[in-house]
């Protein structure tokens, strides 16, 4: 732990390491400390700057910022896309910053994840003891936990993060945990109950589209970007088996098996005007009928909310009304606000995230790479302050901390 919070180089890249410990630490919490923290490491880079700290900007990082930017030139609701813009604003700065920083971010890439997933884990603790808090207070029996009360958005409540959201961050920690477990096989003792927790706070979390993703990294991509011959195949036969009990698990507890089974079935189904919920794909419907006037450009950023709430009502969708949702769809989202090119321009900074990711051999850039794109189906990952911060934090962490000689963990071989 020392050595986590006192590493040995400048008091100026020390400075720079510990804003950027602290920022990646402050994600699972109130957006005022990473708002904060990024004014801070902001001011701290432009005082010591200097040129050799000068390098290329990988302007596809701030691709989104710019569509946002574009869009609001000839959107019908200045005000909204005004507000849109400057919460895009970090997509543009982090950027930046993590360029000017690029050396302290090669040197300990390995601690800062570290210090990342410590915070995550204690994090998940805390939850489940202020849970467990709750249900002495109203006598309740502890297999309440697994009830609706102390499940998804009810779980993370007391740091008040969307659910999917925070368990975003958890996969990837988990992810870390499992790459430094095949690396380091003295560690088991201490990262071990870690990953223990972590899984447990996904399960309580019940994010559909973190926990399919995941599956897809731990059952498919792990093997195949850290081990080689008889280790990938032994471990691939470990994780199918713990994969099929946690599907077990899934179906065996009833507020579980609603939410992963029961609540996605109903997700995708065509929904009726005029019931008490309206599903992902009845809004979506409703989505595209408007993405068909002015497919092109799109409507403008900032219109997407107002537009809805509009719709929604003369579709009856009255749940989707008074929630004042939006599309629910990153994809959609893009192509609702800016037209193909912007969502094209979207999916293009996808491509390249995975290409870098596939190329570098890195398994912790391509988890984020997969989880933004899986995310992207069910969320407007980009449109509330702790998607944008993730989004914007971790491609630029991931894009800049790459080093030729270890781009990620070795691969294992027999």
């Amino acid at each position: 732990m020392t050595d986590l919070l006192r590493p040995n180089n400048s008091l100026t890249n020390r400075i720079s390491y510990w804003h950027l410990l602290l920022l990646l630490a402050s994600l699972p919490f109130d957006r005022f400390f990473s708002h904060v923290i990024l004014i801070s490491f902001a001011l701290h880079l432009l005082i010591h700057l200097h040129k050799p700290l000068f390098k290329p900007l990988d302007i596809v990082l701030t691709s989104a910022f710019f569509v946002t930017l574009i869009s609001t030139l000839y959107t019908t609701n200045l005000p909204g896309a005004y507000s849109e813009l400057a919460l895009d604003i970090p997509i543009l700065i982090i950027p930046m910053l993590f360029c000017l920083a690029t050396v302290v971010l090669k040197q300990y890439r390995d601690k800062l994840l570290q210090g990342f997933t410590w915070v995550c884990v204690a994090t998940v603790v805390y939850l489940y003891a202020d849970a467990i808090r709750l249900i002495k207070y109203y006598q309740l029996p502890y297999s309440a936990i697994f009830s609706a009360a102390f499940t998804n958005h009810n779980f993370s409540a007391p740091i008040d993060m969307h659910a999917t959201f925070f368990a975003m961050q958890i996969a990837i920690a988990l992810v870390y945990v499992i790459a430094y477990l095949i690396r380091e096989k003295s560690k088991y003792g201490l990262y071990i109950p870690c990953a223990l927790i972590l899984v447990a706070g996904l399960m309580q979390l019940c994010s559909k589209s973190v926990f399919f993703a995941l599956l897809l990294i731990v059952n498919i991509a792990i093997p195949c970007f850290l081990l080689q011959q008889k280790k990938r195949w032994r471990y691939i036969a470990a994780t199918a088996a713990i994969s099929v009990l946690l599907l077990a698990v899934v179906f065996s507890i009833g507020t579980l098996r609603t939410r992963y089974i029961t609540d996605l079935s109903a997700d995708l189904s065509h929904s009726a005007s005029g019931q008490l919920l309206d599903s992902r794909m009845a809004r979506w419907s409703v989505v595209t009928n408007v993405i068909k006037q002015s497919p092109v450009f799109g409507h403008g950023a900032g219109t997407e909310t107002a537009i809805l709430h509009e719709q929604f009502f003369k579709q009856k969708y009255y749940s989707s009304f008074l929630k004042n949702l939006n599309a629910h769809n990153q994809y959609l989202s893009f192509l609702f606000k800016s037209g193909i090119w912007g969502l094209l321009t979207y999916l293009g900074t996808l491509v390249y995230g995975f290409n870098k990711a596939i190329k570098r051999k890195d398994l912790l850039f391509f988890t984020f790479m997969l989880l933004v794109s899986l995310i992207s189906l069910s969320e407007n990952l980009l449109d509330v302050d702790k998607g944008v911060f993730f989004y914007g934090i971790f491609f630029s962490f991931f894009a800049f901390s790459a080093t030729k000689s270890d781009d990620a963990f070795k691969p294992v071989s027999v």
